[in-house]
């Protein structure tokens, strides 16, 4: 299609998270949001999930920056791993680099990347295209929309945002400059999808406060508040609740500790001096005059609340009169997590609040009539909805319709498919190489699917090694074979199984070594068939078998 632009979701669509979309013109692409997700439970000992950028990294002549929309992991959480492969400058307003910054810090590479931070309002000029940063609200201070400007027209992408007319930092969504946008004319929005099943208008985060005071008012000893990191409003909150009633606040986890700390410098987060003690410092002042604020609201294992519910916390115990707030809403898939926090908090005596008691968490996120509002302001020619499973999207392209947006006007792709638009249609044009790299530890694609196999098979029927020394002049076993179990069956109380299978082992073993075969893939694998085919019929499992052969 001649004189078009191609926007290309590479990760994040269909999916929570790993958010990252590319925008073409000829010889520039610009990139909005660099994501991660987080492992599904069969993804063991996967650490993270990030996007597999090689289009990008394919075309990087062509890459002239990644532009933020806000902090958020799942827009800026991969940043580190993929300007490894590709870098190029990041932009983004001062809160989102801030928390990039201390990204780069831990992965040894802030002094090589490029990053430059805009305001609300600034227009970012390239060659072809020119990339508008506009204030939205959404869950995070400094959180904003994105149109790009090119040659055919406007693309609007509103990242993750609600429409809160009474936030906490009294910065309101630039509803005027989007619709001033929408009045000029925009090609194609963008739009956050995650809410759109909800009917109905957010609850502004300042209602929080109500219910914050409220609670502590009543609160008789120390008061924990597990919430996200990057929650800053919600902090600034709590902390205003807990000066109100003459508490310290004390901040524990490491994210906490580290974004409070950089927002308390950058000027989001306003806490007055001497407010603010250390973990340490809580034994100086009675129960009933601190706060913590923690991470772990997610029931996450190793996070701070989790270890405090469990009694593994080496500064905070559970004492009487405490009361928790979990201050949000599980993701799914963490629903069983953060219940066996709560319910073992229960356990130690602890009082609980949580969403499903009282009004302690409100969405980031739109709701159908703030998506409608949008909708309304910016009137675009064509629609692709973003962020969201695929439910959400196919949702939100009938809430388009159903304001009067021709069907074929609007498009739901699956990663790495391209949409091309030019002024005068809107359609599919391929698809480029895309997919999930995994993080464990500091390997970074170095786990597959065959790998992931493996660890599924270990978590389910454990593994057997056979070991076993022969001498190959003489075809001739030496020692063993000798087996070795973990995770299959009680040793103790299995010989004549064990027993069996060194036996079956060994008559496999001397048949190939009879028969003059003393290569040493053919009798691993003549020895691992045979003992498998034991096993499944004597125990109906399948554990991994891994035969060892030593020569002398």
């Amino acid at each position: 299609m001649e004189n078009s632009v191609k926007v290309i979701p590479l990760g994040g669509l269909g999916e929570i998270g790993k958010n990252i979309t590319a925008i073409e013109y000829k010889d520039e692409i610009m990139v909005i949001d660099c994501g991660v997700s987080f492992p599904d439970e069969d993804m063991y000992g996967v650490d993270l999930v990030i996007p597999d950028v090689k289009y990008l990294v394919d075309n990087s002549e062509k890459v002239k920056g990644i532009f933020l929309t806000h902090g958020h992991e799942d827009h800026i959480g991969a940043l580190p791993y993929i300007l490894k492969q590709i870098n190029v400058p990041v932009y983004g307003t001062n809160l989102t680099l801030g928390i990039v910054k201390n990204k780069l810090k831990e992965h040894n590479i802030l002094s090589d990347c490029e990053l430059h931070v805009v305001e609300a309002g600034d227009i970012v000029e390239l060659q072809n295209l020119k990339v508008e940063f506009i204030r939205n609200t959404h869950s995070i201070a400094d959180s904003c929309c994105i149109a790009v400007h090119t040659p055919v027209g406007v693309i609007f992408h509103t990242g993750d945002f609600k429409i809160d007319f009474t936030p906490i930092d009294g910065l309101v969504m630039d509803l005027e400059r989007i619709s001033a946008l929408g009045k000029q004319g925009v090609l194609l929005l963008l739009a956050d999808s995650t809410n759109v099943e909800r009917a109905g208008h957010t609850i502004s985060e300042k209602a929080i406060g109500d219910t914050l005071t409220r609670i502590l008012s009543n609160a008789k000893g120390r008061v924990i508040v597990a919430t996200f990191a990057s929650n800053i409003h919600r902090m600034q909150q709590i902390v205003n609740a807990s000066i109100k009633f003459g508490r310290k606040v004390a901040f524990s986890g490491r994210s906490m500790e580290n974004i409070s700390e950089l927002a308390m410098d950058l000027g989001y987060l306003h806490i007055p001096e001497g407010q603010v003690i250390t973990l340490d410092q809580m034994k100086k002042y009675p129960n009933e005059q601190v706060t913590i604020i923690t991470t772990g609201s997610q029931g996450e294992p190793m996070a701070a609340l989790t270890r405090i519910a469990f009694g593994t916390h080496r500064k905070i115990e559970i004492e009487p009169k405490d009361l928790f707030i979990i201050s949000a809403s599980p993701i799914p898939g963490n629903v069983k997590m953060i219940n066996k926090v709560i319910n073992q908090l229960f356990k130690k005596g602890a009082g609980v609040i949580y969403e499903d008691l009282e009004e302690v968490h409100v969405s980031g996120h739109a709701y159908r009539d703030e998506l409608k509002l949008i909708h309304a302001l910016i009137k675009p020619k064509y629609f692709m909805p973003v962020h969201g499973e695929y439910r959400h999207l196919r949702h939100h392209t009938k809430l388009a319709q159903g304001l009067g947006m021709d069907e074929k006007n609007t498009f739901i792709l699956e990663t790495g498919e391209v949409l091309e638009v030019s002024k005068k249609e809107a359609k599919m044009s391929g698809k480029v190489h895309t997919g999930s790299v995994f993080v464990d530890g500091l390997g970074v694609g170095d786990v597959g699917n065959v790998v992931l196999r493996d660890r599924k098979y270990l978590s389910q029927d454990g593994m057997l090694t056979i070991v076993v020394t022969i001498e190959k002049e003489s075809f001739s076993i030496i020692a063993g074979p000798d087996i070795i179990t973990r995770g299959f069956v009680y040793v103790k109380e299995s010989d004549a199984l064990i027993s069996e299978a060194k036996e079956i082992a060994r008559r496999e073993l001397e048949h190939c070594l009879d028969n003059k075969v003393v290569e040493w893939y053919i009798l691993k694998v003549n020895m691992k068939k045979a003992v498998e085919k034991f096993l499944y019929e004597k125990t109906k499992r399948r554990p991994i078998i891994l035969p060892i052969i030593m020569e002398i």
